[in-house]
């Protein structure tokens, strides 16, 4: 069995549903965290409708939340949420915004550079 994420007509994601069901737990609470919905609509018959501009939005604040956070544990737990809803989100026609880290991490000049890696390779693997 799969799911289906949606723009209208065109599935963005076919995922397996244990993967879908982590992904949309792990949505719920990011949106509870950013205080703000994430354009990820509810899983209904195997289908979940995708709202651009509030999709848009939530990855902007996610992106800048996780750039602003200094705190180890924080940016593991998030980055692999992040490179999803990045796999998403480009699928989506959403052009990704990358915020400039306060400071870098670790001494790493680009925060983002394994972020990115993870959603080019995730991309590779999520069926659409």
């Amino acid at each position: 069995m799969s799911q289906y994420y949606e723009l209208g007509t065109v599935t963005l994601w076919n995922p397996s549903n244990g993967a879908s069901r982590l992904f949309l737990r792990q949505v719920r609470l990011f949106e509870e965290e950013l205080g703000l919905p994430s354009g990820i609509g509810p899983m209904e018959a195997d289908e979940c409708q995708i709202t651009v501009g509030l999709l848009a939005n939530f990855l902007d604040v996610l992106l800048v939340r996780r750039a602003s956070t200094h705190h180890a544990v924080i940016q593991a737990l998030s980055d692999g949420f992040i490179a999803t809803m990045i796999v998403v989100a480009e699928r989506a026609g959403i052009e990704v915004r990358w915020p400039v880290p306060d400071a870098p991490v670790w001494g790493v000049a680009d925060v983002w550079g394994e972020v990115r890696e993870h959603a080019r390779r995730l991309a590779l693997q999520m069926a659409r």
